[in-house]
């Protein structure tokens, strides 16, 4: 069996087959304020979105 921190652990292969890591690389440049700036954007899109999807639902009642 293999070691833990083992960089061919076939659990561990098996779920980075399916991650974009470059995404987390280039997060990780960010600051923590950056990262926290959009991260804030994201939930504003979000709560837009489900501003959106109310109204939308209302006008189609």
């Amino acid at each position: 069996m293999n070691e833990p921190g083992d960089a061919h652990d076939p659990l561990v292969e098996a779920y980075k087959a399916g991650i974009d890591r470059t995404l987390i690389r280039e997060n990780l440049k960010l600051t923590v304020e950056e990262r926290f700036r959009k991260a804030m954007a994201l939930a504003r899109f979000a709560d837009e979105l489900r501003r959106a999807g109310r109204e939308l639902r209302k006008q189609s009642q």
